[in-house]
């Protein structure tokens, strides 16, 4: 697989709000994307370090994965990210090595990045994404 770097991680929290003055005041970072990715049921908040984000998974409804997430494991990291040049063939690539995938398709995520997720079952219990930018 080509991995250029970590593209970012996710942290599920209850509230972006109450979050962002850890991030904004405690370590310096400023906040540059608030947005809703609706089909997800999630609003995001984007911080960069270095090269890497981290972004903020915030539930929109009590159905959402990120809801879900924090209700069975509480507040924390979510995922790991990483950057490929074409996610389906990343995809391909990992169900051709005995990898469960979520996605078997790219689809669209906060700040227009074409995205897919790989099962934990199958990679150490880490949610892991792949993403990229443009076509899919």
């Amino acid at each position: 697989m080509d991995i250029s770097h970590i593209e970012h991680l996710g942290i599920a929290v209850k509230s972006i709000d109450a979050q962002l003055p850890y991030y904004e005041k405690v370590l310096g970072l400023k906040c540059y994307n608030v947005e809703v990715v609706a089909d997800q049921k999630v609003k995001t908040a984007f911080f960069k370090v270095g090269q890497t984000k981290i972004e903020l998974l915030e539930p929109v409804g009590e159905d959402s994965t990120i809801a879900k997430f924090i209700e069975k494991k509480g507040e924390g990291i979510h995922h790991i990210a990483f950057a490929v040049p074409s996610v389906q063939a990343a995809l391909d690539e990992a169900e051709a090595k005995g990898v469960q995938l979520i996605d078997k398709a790219p689809r669209n995520g906060a700040e227009g990045l074409h995205i897919a997720f790989l099962h934990p079952k199958s990679t150490g219990s880490v949610l892991t994404e792949l993403c990229m930018e443009g076509e899919k």
